[in-house]
């Protein structure tokens, strides 16, 4: 009975302090100071729509720059298509 009372107790230890490397208590003050929770969620939004725009302007200067290749190659239907949208994209900026 001692045997197992000790391997009780040891895995009740391991689990505390997996709580306690899990930072559980921090979160569950976080979830409560809602001023500091919004504030990090607005932080959060800024920082991935920042991000966002910035990685949609780098694949559509990437995506131009593939189609003007595709035009160079001067292929007869295809170069034509392409050259027009290209136009067209260009007078709108």
């Amino acid at each position: 009975m001692g045997r197992k009372k000790n391997r009780v107790e040891n895995k009740v230890e391991e689990l505390s302090d997996l709580l306690e490397n899990s930072r559980m208590t921090e979160y569950v003050e976080m979830m409560g100071d809602k001023k500091r929770l919004l504030f990090i969620n607005f932080i959060i939004g800024i920082v991935r729509g920042f991000g966002m725009a910035i990685g949609f302007t780098i694949l559509g200067a990437l995506a131009i720059y593939i189609l003007r290749m595709i035009i160079d190659l001067n292929l007869p239907l295809i170069g034509d298509f392409i050259a027009e949208i290209v136009k067209i994209v260009q007078e709108n900026l």
